[in-house]
């Protein structure tokens, strides 16, 4: 909080329950970094009024992440993790928006859309919810909640009416000056809803929108993400720790930690696969594995790197191990660990994977020679002369190599071990087309050529016919 601001409060300034200056903009973390002389200074220059309303102040209280951007913008997103209060900044956004300094005065906006997935959810979280809109109001300023027309009406007359994205077409009649749009990435007709809604949005000189939600892989969503009028904000679950049960956050950390689940729904980063990838998020979300088998057999599949330095291709180092009892079609395998390496030297690249092998007790090392020729196997026998190698030579293409992976996978034949978050990211850009990801795919074909030696080469001599001599 500035000098000025802090002396408006102190000096019993008329203080509204909703300011939109930068004075007071994480004043909560000014005064909490301060002394407690400091503290009870500011708190007993405080009238009445003012500590009351000082609860209300949400410019003080927020997190950066819940305050929309300055500027001129159509859309603010807020993109964050579950419990990082979004919620709470989507309600104090709307009434910034309906609010004057008084409880009677008009503020920026006058009808208002509240967009949910469902009635039900509108209701209890958006308006009713611990977050809410009731929740965030003074009692001066609080709206009363008509259910029979499900609507907000304000006591200085603004109304908010609550629509659904089960229902796009509720959308075509009425019209906003202001929308707060809740978990647009979980709609069904998300891209439906929110073109209604944006033909709706024309009232006033500058309707604007409201976005909060956990990030999720849908088209709406990268497509508004990517708009220039779009601004957003992001936060993880633990930047709200403060106001989450310790429990639930080693909980949820303790179990999904080192997910492609975790990434989504705990640090709320927004996983793109690439439209036709061989495999995809949902996919891969359900392929991790707790508790593992005992494995007849595991390999190091190793893509050795040609260059080395920072700007140079990884050199892909997977661990897989995988039980062969019984037909083929019982064959699993489970990914256990992501060794890559960049920008090493020769001998390095070569420790890594020989480390890797030692550490999960791989009985062989599987590498392809096709840049490096007859260098990989000199280099990985300087370091071990006695290294159990099997060269391949790449004789087709990437993705002719890696569909059958993904055939594995699509079977549900094929686990994951926590903490293979790179390796999924580069999977997820492996198309039909090729690889869509910067640079080469380097941790992908190392899964690839250890998942064939596996299960796919040995399944193929499983099945051929022998031939009998007499």
């Amino acid at each position: 909080m500035s000098v000025e601001a802090s002396k408006l409060v102190s000096r019993g300034v008329a203080t509204p329950s909703i300011w939109t200056g930068q004075g007071l903009r994480s004043g909560a973390s000014w005064i909490g970094s301060e002394d407690v002389a400091v503290q009870d200074q500011f708190l007993n220059e405080l009238d009445e009024g003012e500590l009351l309303a000082l609860p209300y102040l949400f410019e003080f209280w927020a997190m950066p992440h819940q305050l929309p951007p300055q500027g001129s913008w159509r859309t603010w997103v807020a993109l964050g993790g579950r419990g990082a209060g979004k919620t709470r900044a989507g309600a104090e956004w709307v009434r910034s928006m309906v609010e004057g300094s008084r409880p009677l005065d008009e503020g920026p906006c006058k009808r208002v859309a509240l967009v949910g997935e469902t009635i039900e959810q509108v209701r209890e979280v958006m308006i009713f919810g611990d977050s809410g809109i009731l929740a965030c109001s003074p009692e001066d300023r609080r709206p009363v909640w008509e259910a029979g027309r499900k609507r907000l009406v304000w006591p200085n007359g603004a109304v908010a009416s609550v629509h659904t994205a089960q229902d796009p077409d509720g959308l075509r009649g009425p019209q906003f000056d202001a929308a707060w749009v809740d978990e647009l990435a979980k709609w069904k007709k998300g891209q439906e809803t929110w073109d209604q809604l944006q033909f709706a949005l024309r009232l006033g000189d500058d309707p604007r929108v409201c976005v909060t939600t956990t990030p999720k892989n849908i088209e709406v969503l990268k497509t508004l993400l990517a708009s220039p009028s779009t601004v957003q904000t992001h936060a993880p679950t633990e930047a709200n720790a403060a106001n989450l049960a310790s429990s639930f956050l080693e909980e949820v950390r303790a179990r999904y930690a080192g997910t492609r689940q975790a990434r989504q729904e705990l640090d709320g980063v927004l996983l793109a696969d690439a439209e036709g990838a061989l495999w995809g998020s949902e996919m891969l979300s359900h392929c991790v594995v707790k508790s593992l088998p005992e494995f007849d057999r595991i390999v190091v599949g190793l893509d050795p790197a040609t260059t080395n330095g920072k700007a140079s291709d990884e050199c892909g180092i997977v661990v897989v191990g995988a039980v062969t009892q019984g037909p083929p079609q019982d064959w699993r395998a489970v990914v256990l660990a992501d060794c890559t390496v960049q920008g090493a030297t020769p001998n390095g690249w070569a420790r890594a994977a020989i480390d890797a092998m030692t550490q999960h007790g791989a009985d062989r090392l599987v590498a392809e020679v096709n840049q490096g020729g007859l260098m990989v196997g000199e280099v990985l026998r300087q370091v071990d002369p006695l290294v159990p190698l099997k060269s391949v030579h790449a004789s087709r293409g990437k993705v002719a190599r890696a569909e059958p992976v993904a055939a594995l996978y699509e079977q549900g034949r094929v686990g994951h071990a926590m903490g293979l978050t790179k390796l999924e990211d580069q999977m997820c850009r492996m198309t039909a087309r090729g690889f869509e990801g910067s640079g080469s795919p380097d941790r992908v074909n190392a899964l690839v050529w250890a998942l064939h030696e596996l299960l796919i080469e040995p399944a193929a001599k499983w099945r051929s016919p022998g031939v009998r001599s007499l």
